[in-house]
């Protein structure tokens, strides 16, 4: 044990914790078991002549909450129900589906280039854009009309008209609800990002999967209720602010997963050249009885009976997750279909359209993979935040250089998500919901680009008692606003709509914070009974 340590901790238990309590932190496992190690040691000296009782008993907070400070920070969160269980005892009315996929798309998709056909752009290309209004630009994305680079062309019985860059989602089209006009309240990427993904357009509130983690619990005790995956070359703006549980349980937090990556959940597996087997089971029987030791002294602190099970699940998860994630299982026919067959493929620096359905069709088969062990919400993001060259939706520059590989890899990952599930039987149970932050305006930034449009935008819904071959709400002629402008829809709807499905009233899903009663859809939303079969 190192010499100055030794010295800190001859004080009184108080600045024991204190010492501990800044330490760093580079990993929880590693931290905690390094310090643990270092405690053993110490006590042993301390107390080589007592038993092992009196020297857990003696230290008290000295040595029984510094191992409980690493596990417990300084969280003040409200109790974790079981890991299994939500706080809804008995759903509000039966419900339509048990789970949920969210695709994500950062960096705003253009509306107008994927869903949203406006033949209006094709008639006055190049002409000098009147909105008949003063427009407030999010840049100086004002120029002449611009009519989409793809072409368009009608799918399925619906004869829904979509993009060349997502034709794979043509066979897909009748089980889908698009919904037109989508509104946000900001142009600016961090806090329409936020309003989509939390329902607040500010930092400090649940994630939707969160809230839906809390409410409903896990299908599964040996995976996290709620996961996600981000794009592979890292987070969108936010980063995991998008899916933390604020003033919710931690258990209710997404749990991020790399599939990529050759660790793709951080920490699971320590890696300290000192840890063994032995040691670990060592170290947690001893970290059982400190447990014990503290639940009998503070019965009314339910913080710590959530970290455990919090433990209690990573300890399964070493199990079950490797499992979960192990695509040699699967037959070529369904890496085929999820456009993995020439996984492993080195790729140029460029964006390219085989790199991104080879990433994001990986996310989509893992999604389905840990659907159908009983997680309950899954995160899709296709792009990070603002890289350059471009590695997202936020196509200021160049629509086609941008959108066509991350819409084609979208695509082809998302329309075998929705056949692989519908053949398995799990798409009448499964809400599949496309976001992104806001559109992009019809009229053109430089010569090729577009600037942000918060006024309009398109999500979809599939599955999950969702009526399908459906478009809902219009936009106008260009794509620029909702065409009714007195009744749009907002991401409050979409979200009461998700939880309606789910067998929650989203006015009764509430957390009492700071003196107001919290909820995923804030005081609006209403169900949007036209989209459910």
């Amino acid at each position: 044990m190192s010499s100055s340590l030794r010295r800190r901790f001859n004080g009184d238990s108080t600045h024991s914790l204190r010492i501990l309590e800044t330490a760093p932190r580079p990993g929880v496992g590693h931290t905690l078991k390094t310090i643990l190690r270092e405690l053993v040691l110490l006590n042993a000296e301390r107390f080589s002549v007592i038993s092992r009782r009196q020297a857990l008993q003696q230290t008290g907070w000295g040595f029984g909450a510094m191992a409980l400070a690493v596990m417990m920070g300084d969280e003040t969160r409200a109790a974790s129900p079981r890991a299994a269980a939500g706080v809804i005892g008995t759903l509000h009315h039966p419900p339509r589906a048990k789970r949920v996929v969210q695709l994500f798309m950062a960096g705003a998709a253009s509306h107008i280039d994927l869903w949203d056909h406006k033949p209006g752009l094709e008639a006055h290309h190049g002409e000098p854009s009147d909105f008949g209004e003063h427009v407030e630009a999010f840049q100086d994305g004002l120029g002449p009309w611009m009519k989409s680079p793809f072409p368009f062309r009608p799918y399925g019985e619906c004869g829904k008209s979509l993009s060349e860059i997502v034709a794979p989602l043509g066979s897909c089209v009748d089980d889908i609800a698009f919904i037109h006009n989508m509104v946000g309240k900001t142009g600016v990427h961090s806090q329409a990002t936020y309003l989509q993904a939390t329902g607040f357009d500010r930092p400090g509130f649940p994630g939707m999967g969160s809230w839906i983690s809390y409410g409903l619990g896990s299908l599964n005790d040996n995976l996290p209720s709620f996961v996600v995956l981000p794009d592979h070359r890292g987070f969108a703006s936010n980063g995991p602010k998008n899916w933390g549980s604020a003033f919710l349980p931690a258990s209710a937090q997404g749990t991020t997963i790399f599939p990529q990556r050759a660790n793709p959940i951080e920490d699971l597996f320590g890696e300290a050249r000192f840890l063994t087997e032995t040691g670990d089971r060592d170290a947690l029987a001893l970290l059982n009885e400190l447990n014990g030791d503290y639940r009998n002294r503070h019965p009314d602190d339910s913080r710590l009976d959530a970290r455990i099970r919090s433990y209690e699940l990573a300890a399964r998860m070493q199990l079950s997750a490797p499992e979960a994630l192990d695509l040699s299982q699967e037959p070529a026919h369904i890496l085929r279909m999820y456009g993995l067959d020439r996984a492993g493929s080195t790729y140029p620096d460029e964006i390219n359209v085989p790199e991104e359905i080879e990433y994001f069709g990986r996310k989509c088969l893992i999604a389905r993979r840990l659907l159908e062990r009983g997680v309950r919400f899954v995160q899709i993001w296709s792009g990070n935040d603002n890289s350059h060259p471009r590695r997202n939706w936020d196509s200021h520059e160049d629509v086609q250089r941008d959108h066509q590989p991350l819409a084609l890899g979208m695509a082809t990952g998302t329309a075998a998500l929705i056949q692989d599930l519908k053949q398995r039987g799990l798409l009448d149970d499964t809400i599949i919901l496309w976001t992104t932050e806001f559109g992009r305006m019809p009229s053109t930034q430089g010569s090729k680009g577009r600037d942000h449009n918060p006024y309009v935008f398109t999500n979809w819904l599939c599955g999950g008692g969702i009526k399908g071959g459906v478009s809902y709400g219009p936009s106008d002629e260009w794509g620029y606003k909702p065409l009714d402008r007195e009744h749009p829809t907002q991401v409050y709807d979409v979200h009461a709509t998700v939880l309606h499905l789910l067998g929650v009233d989203h006015k009764q899903l509430t957390v009492r914070h700071d003196g107001i009663d919290r909820r995923l859809t804030d005081v609006h939303g209403h169900v949007l009974g036209d989209l459910i079969a």
